[in-house]
């Protein structure tokens, strides 16, 4: 029995490497390490807002339609649990994105509004705010490159023969990825202005 037992182990080791499963194990993994960086910079982004829309109180306090919108859509954001499962759920995913999305469109328009109060641009907090937003956009943009490739490279895997016939045996799907629309809408950072007040001549 144990002549057999050897052989049969071997046969089934080079079976599985040869039909995609390690393949599918790297890049699986490789998808979570990613999306685990998307989440994080967005949280960093999310920390952010409450800072952000206490400084425009201060100085823009009847843009209360504006503030409201900030502070509703990241109340959006926080309700969304962004777990390693939502990764394999399309819907769950299109829900985050959508969430991230109007927390985005949100910002952009504080940002427009802060244009037209120049005691608020010229604030020191403000100014260390905006920087630390832009560069989160930033983060936020590469982190979610990262994820799209690593969904592109398992997605091949997925759907590749003879690899797809171990992941429709072991479970894997296709995972969802972010769209080009959304990724047209907040891959741009946000343009803020950092430049004194032109002189009155």
């Amino acid at each position: 029995m144990r002549k057999l037992t050897l052989p049969l182990v071997l046969l089934l080791a080079i079976t599985l490497s040869g039909c995609g499963y390690n393949t599918l194990q790297s890049t699986d993994e490789q998808i979570k390490a990613s999306w685990g960086e998307v989440v994080n910079q967005y949280q960093r982004r999310a920390d952010l807002v409450p800072n952000l829309v206490n400084v425009v109180k201060g100085f823009a306090a009847q843009e209360k339609d504006v503030l409201l919108g900030v502070t509703n859509a990241r109340s959006r954001v926080g309700s969304v649990q962004a777990t390693s499962e939502l990764i394999n759920d399309p819907d769950a995913f299109a829900k985050f994105q959508s969430a991230q999305g109007e927390l985005s469109s949100a910002l952009s328009r504080l940002l427009v509004v802060a244009e037209n109060y120049p005691q608020l641009k010229s604030d020191a907090n403000f100014r260390e705010l905006q920087a630390q937003l832009e560069g989160t956009e930033n983060r936020i943009t590469v982190a979610r490159n990262r994820y799209i490739k690593a969904v592109q490279e398992y997605n091949v895997v997925v759907r590749s023969f003879p690899s797809n016939l171990t992941a429709m045996v072991m479970g894997y799907k296709v995972k969802p990825s972010f769209t080009v629309e959304n990724e047209k809408e907040i891959s741009v950072a946000p343009k803020v202005d950092f430049g004194a007040p032109a002189a009155k001549k």
